[in-house]
């Protein structure tokens, strides 16, 4: 009888295993995929091996064509499911990121401090000297890096001009938040701790890593980045991926995380010079107002945002494995960062897979 048993036991054992092992193998998780650094090969994956809604996809792209876009792409696992080129934008025409690509500069910051150039809460004057603002030493002396990292300076914000005349006191560092482009001293502070110029150093650390295009362009006091639509999707994948590209560390996880999490307790919707959604509030530029809820209710609560002026956008999002990018003008009015055609977007993103 107990022979029996367990005989009973092992063939039950074997039946469950082998349901597991068939289950397993019918819903594989599928690999990260980084596509080369050099050439056009990009693995892609399509609507219907997702099983997404295939009826989804054309209101979609409809809506992209009607609020003035240039290009979009969508990303699952690194693998291009989505791509699409309006009013003659192609695949190897560069274009502006504006304020999204504060989020580069952000991420050679953290890439500088964890090869020893630089430690982002110190002040500023230490690497690029004093008298770089217009307020009294003492005011000038608190300013760490950090803070223009969360835009905390403290510095008035009036002006996006970055001379030290512009640049005056408008509150203590860290009791005040506002959008301001003060934040390019980062550049001055790498520059300065490594010897090289911004342009070298990026390239080296960063665009040539992950086999980005692009150049930076000087427009006035900003600094502009401007490339193709697939090197925006490789930095968002980048950036995915906690700063690992296949197995190489570009940026630390550590500093990935301050970076994408709340970094004051102002504005709960940004990090280090990246939008986060899904907080109980946020700030937008321009605007000491504080507004209840979350950036793009209708987005994913985890995403976070690379997000410049006339709709540039870099959308991550951790819980999906997805990365989506939107080049062109502006959707509709000419805005800094934030406008209603995010909500709409995300409706249509939606569509496709809920």
């Amino acid at each position: 009888m107990t022979k029996a048993i367990f005989k009973l036991l092992i063939f039950l054992s074997f039946i469950s295993c082998s349901k597991e092992s068939s289950d397993t193998a019918s819903t594989p998780v599928q690999n990260m995929y980084f596509p080369p650094l050099t050439g056009t090969i990009w693995e892609t994956q399509s609507v219907s091996d997702l099983k997404w809604n295939q009826n989804a996809v054309q209101p979609l792209l409809d809506y992209l064509e009607l609020k003035n876009s240039k290009s979009f792409i969508l990303l699952v696992n690194g693998r291009i499911v989505l791509e699409h080129y309006f009013n003659d934008h192609t695949a190897t025409t560069n274009w502006y990121w504006a304020s999204a690509g504060k989020t580069l500069t952000a991420t050679i910051a953290g890439i500088a401090q964890q090869e020893g150039l630089i430690n982002i809460n110190n002040k500023v004057s230490q690497y690029i000297g004093t008298g770089w603002t217009s307020e009294s030493a003492a005011q000038e002396d608190a300013i760490t890096c950090k803070h223009l990292l969360t835009m905390t300076s403290g510095l008035d914000d009036s002006s996006d001009n970055v001379d030290p005349a512009s640049l005056i006191y408008k509150a203590d560092v860290g009791k005040r938040w506002a959008y301001h482009n003060v934040y390019v001293k980062l550049q001055d502070v790498v520059a300065q701790a490594s010897g090289q110029s911004w342009q070298n150093y990026f390239n080296s650390k960063l665009r040539d890593k992950i086999g980005m295009n692009g150049n930076w362009v000087q427009l006035g006091p900003n600094s502009v980045y401007t490339s193709t639509t697939r090197s925006m999707a490789r930095f968002g994948l980048l950036m995915l991926n906690k700063g690992k590209w296949n197995n190489d560390v570009i940026l630390n996880e550590n500093y990935f995380t301050e970076a994408t999490n709340t970094s004051q307790a102002i504005n709960l919707g940004y990090g280090y010079l990246w939008w986060l959604n899904g907080k109980a509030n946020y700030h937008l530029p321009q605007s000491q107002l504080t507004f209840p809820g979350s950036i793009i209710p209708t987005a994913p609560n985890d995403m976070f945002m690379a997000l410049g002026k006339n709709d540039q956008k870099i959308y991550v999002v951790p819980s999906k494995n997805m990365v989506v990018i939107r080049m062109g003008d502006a959707a509709d009015n000419v805005n800094l960062a934030l406008s209603d055609f995010d909500k709409t977007l995300w409706e249509k993103i939606n569509a496709l897979y809920l």
